[in-house]
């Protein structure tokens, strides 16, 4: 990405679709088993999980304000500790 902002972009564009890929009304009425024990629905979302997990991975990597943490650390460092 060359810019957080392009970043962002598409971090949220990601989301976009993570969202309308959410409501897998396709798969409702399909009584496939993967794997010989997993419904396809629950498959489908252990797959879509592991794609959120992902997404938040490079939202944090990416568009993470680390200004804020830069702000909390320097907070931190005023207060006294007792």
């Amino acid at each position: 990405m060359n810019s957080p902002n392009q970043a962002a972009k598409f971090i949220w564009l990601l989301a976009v679709v993570l969202f309308v890929l959410h409501q897998d009304y396709w798969w409702w009425s399909d009584q496939s088993i993967v794997f010989g024990f997993l419904p396809i629905g629950l498959a489908y979302h252990a797959i879509y999980s592991l794609l959120a997990a992902v997404l938040w991975a490079l939202a944090v990597k990416f568009v993470w304000p680390t200004a804020w943490e830069t702000w909390a650390d320097e907070k931190d460092q005023e207060r006294p500790r007792h």
